[in-house]
């Protein structure tokens, strides 16, 4: 192991990571002063603590070597696989899906965790099967490794953390060199399946009449003969292509396939999915359609956000936080916080930050020589900008609501200690670039 040293220690990574985690505390201890200025939460007590104790796994994630995590990254993975079977029996229900295992005030998230071991297995079986990762049954087989974790989640059900996977493997796979076609259709059948799953109830909501477009979509009967239409046209395409070997007859086949597998895991989702995570799906398209519930919390945290103007209101002088209007406010909209008392110079500020840790990342990622760590990097610093991306894009209403936090802002142990782990690895990966 290489003694670490002032050279080897990546202090850009480590200094905005740290900056990062001052300014989430500060916003969090804002977010617990209600409006007669009086601090009534202790969160940011809590998070100074899981932000130290996430700074000791940071520094020893950063000092033991990757390949020691190459090698135990089955056990890891199916150590956390365990952690999610035993989350949905004996787990705590937390907002509406059982996600916490623990006792009392003390617990984890175990989905947090879980895609960071996600992440070691699929980089080394991505690295160990080389160029097959082009052929598709090894391609499929590495798409179980994120299915499985997938499909647990769902069953808790939390809709945000489940979707966290599909940008981890998408552009792991593209990395390792899958081919386009293969993760464009995953891609696609990812967004098409939660467009159907909403549907039915914006439909509904919306009191459109039966005869329109989404009438039909909204239909369970017309839906199944069209997917059973589009079963067979991919079915006789694909013969097609395989007899005459022309591409068009392949790509219909791609089509009609992508409309199958879609139209199939919207049905799987609007099982396991509660109302309101359809709804959330709804209101992202109009957050009008319910002003008083669903839409709630997006239409609040926007009026938080354009009220912050350039420069804020200062520190500690928000009012749709002091008020209590913003919802989850110290977890899934503490952007709301921060650029109403911050303003746009203050979320330029975060997102300079962030920035910083991810051309830091993909420089690490791109000098890197070996395929492990190249795809482990890649798998990291697409957990994290996911994160960034979905919080942010739900806290100014362009996503959907899905309970993401905005990483090492936030509060929550879970989610903070897994994006510090995150950290540590990169940094181990940049540390060992210097042995050569």
């Amino acid at each position: 192991m290489r003694k670490l040293t002032l050279a080897s220690f990546d202090m850009v990574l480590f200094g905005a990571t740290i900056v990062l985690l001052g300014v989430g505390i500060l916003f969090i201890y804002s977010s617990g002063i209600n409006a007669s200025g009086v601090q009534v939460s202790a969160e940011f007590i809590r998070q100074i603590v899981w932000s130290l104790s996430g700074m000791v796994l940071l520094v020893c994630f950063a000092l033991l070597s990757y390949t020691t995590l190459r090698m135990f990254s089955l056990y890891i993975y199916a150590g956390c696989l365990f952690l999610l079977l035993l989350t949905l029996v004996i787990g705590r229900q937390v907002n509406g899906a059982r996600s916490w295992l623990g006792f009392s005030e003390i617990g984890i998230q175990p989905a947090e965790f879980m895609k960071i071991a996600t992440i070691l297995f699929l980089s080394a079986y991505f690295a160990g099967i080389g160029n097959g990762v082009r052929e598709l049954p090894r391609f499929l087989l590495g798409l179980v490794i994120v299915l499985v974790p997938i499909a647990l989640i769902l069953l808790q059900p939390d809709m945000g953390e489940a979707l966290a996977f599909l940008p981890i493997f998408l552009l792991m796979g593209f990395v390792a060199g899958a081919q386009v076609r293969h993760l464009l259709f995953i891609l696609f059948a990812g967004v098409f399946a939660f467009i159907l799953a909403a549907i039915p109830t914006l439909h509904a909501r919306a009191g459109s009449g039966g005869a329109s477009f989404f009438g039909l979509l909204s239909d369970p009967d017309i839906m199944k003969y069209l997917l059973l239409a589009a079963a067979v046209v991919s079915g006789l395409a694909f013969l097609g292509w395989r007899s005459f070997r022309q591409r068009h007859y392949f790509w219909i086949a791609w089509a009609a396939g992508l409309f199958v597998t879609g139209g199939l895991l919207s049905t799987a989702l609007r099982i396991v999915l509660k109302d309101y995570q359809i709804m959330r799906l709804v209101i992202f398209v109009n957050p009008q359609i319910d002003p008083q519930g669903a839409g709630w919390n997006i239409i609040q945290s926007v009026t938080a956000i354009g009220s912050g103007g350039l420069l804020g209101k200062g520190w500690l002088h928000g009012t749709q936080s002091h008020y209590q209007f913003l919802p989850q406010q110290s977890t899934d909209f503490i952007f709301s916080i921060l650029a109403e008392e911050w303003g746009f110079l203050g979320g330029l500020l975060v997102f300079g930050l962030f920035l910083a840790i991810l051309m830091r990342g993909i420089s690490i990622v791109w000098a890197s020589r070996e395929d492990y760590a190249m795809l482990a990097g890649t798998g990291i610093l697409s957990m994290i900008f996911f994160h960034v991306m979905v919080n942010v894009g739900m806290a100014i209403g362009i996503m959907p609501v899905t309970g993401i936090p905005l990483m090492f802002l936030s509060y929550g142990g879970s989610s903070l200690w897994a994006g510090l782990i995150g950290v540590g690895i990169l940094m181990n990966i940049s540390r060992r670039r210097l042995r050569y």
